[in-house]
């Protein structure tokens, strides 16, 4: 336990040490801190040496996760550019994706999973991100509001997914980069007993992490 301490210090001194880091550095170097203390853990639960957990639980924290490289930034102050203004939501998530949040009055009609015109811009941009990118994994998860039944709802969202990767597939981003999911009605942003809050769940999210190459 006292060494699991010891590495709960260590672990905050590193921290403190990343202010003067770039943001590729602060994040990789935080992943493999971290895994070091997830390793030290186990190795003072299960009776090993903290130390021999904590140098392989670097290892894991370091290549677990993905990488915020500086064309990961790139892409998101790119598309921080091309979205302003619109609604979309761009972030970066605990796990180093990018993350891009589409609401309906952007993305899709009640019922459709048909692109809207005021979409395909914002697509547009995205697919040039990703196509100078050849390690980028690319999820897009789709979503529904509460209106119709799950029979409905369930491959609409599905349907909404593909129909966003089929637009950046058209624009030559690799159809391997892809995995897409239908969430149907069951994870709502918003209130659905309102016009705004059904808009904001019918919606599409899309998250890019890059792999080490």
């Amino acid at each position: 336990m006292k060494k699991l301490v010891l590495s709960t210090a260590a672990l905050a001194v590193f921290l403190t040490g990343c202010a003067g880091m770039t943001d590729t550095q602060r994040n990789t170097g935080i992943g493999a801190g971290a895994g070091a203390l997830g390793g030290a853990a186990i190795g003072a639960v299960t009776g090993g040496r903290a130390g021999t957990g904590a140098v392989i639980g670097a290892g894991v924290g370091a290549l677990g996760g993905y990488l915020w490289s500086q064309r990961m930034e790139n892409q998101k102050r790119e598309m921080e550019a091309a979205t302003r203004g619109t609604g979309i939501n761009v972030t970066q998530t605990a796990n180093n994706e990018l993350k891009l949040a589409i609401p309906s009055d952007v993305s899709f009609d009640t019922g459709r999973s048909a692109i809207k015109p005021n979409f395909a811009p914002v697509l547009n941009q995205f697919a040039n991100g990703l196509r100078n990118n050849p390690n980028a994994e690319v999820r897009i998860i789709g979503h529904t509001d509460s209106t119709g039944s799950d029979a409905i709802n369930n491959p609409l969202s599905v349907d909404r997914a593909a129909s966003t990767r089929d637009y950046l597939i058209a624009r030559g981003v690799p159809s391997t980069a892809f995995r897409i999911e239908g969430r149907g009605s069951r994870e709502p942003v918003a209130d659905n007993g309102s016009d705004a809050g059904r808009a904001q769940n019918r919606r599409v999210e899309i998250y890019v992490g890059e792999r080490q190459g």
